[in-house]
């Protein structure tokens, strides 16, 4: 099981700030991970629409597409930063 929580905009299209999945054996990397959310409905389809645009951490620490989620107990999922 693994804590996902959305910010931003990622978190208004979803409909929810946070939420416990369990992963299924073919989700290996972060990558694989934002190609299953994708399937799980409209808001999940609309949010993740463009991948290459989501940052990611695990365990609180920002990662890479391309890497393994291994036990993660938390991953983030949030749109790119904007400052001002």
């Amino acid at each position: 099981m693994v804590k996902l929580i959305y910010f931003a905009w990622i978190r208004e299209r979803i409909g929810k700030s946070e939420e416990d999945i369990e992963l299924p054996d073919n989700v290996k990397t972060v990558g694989d991970l934002i190609a299953h959310l994708k399937q799980r409905g409209d808001g999940y389809e609309v949010a993740l629409e463009v991948p290459e645009v989501i940052h990611v951490a695990i365990n609180q620490e920002h990662s890479q597409h391309s890497d393994i989620i291994g036990d993660a107990r938390e991953i983030a999922l949030f749109p790119p930063m904007t400052g001002g």
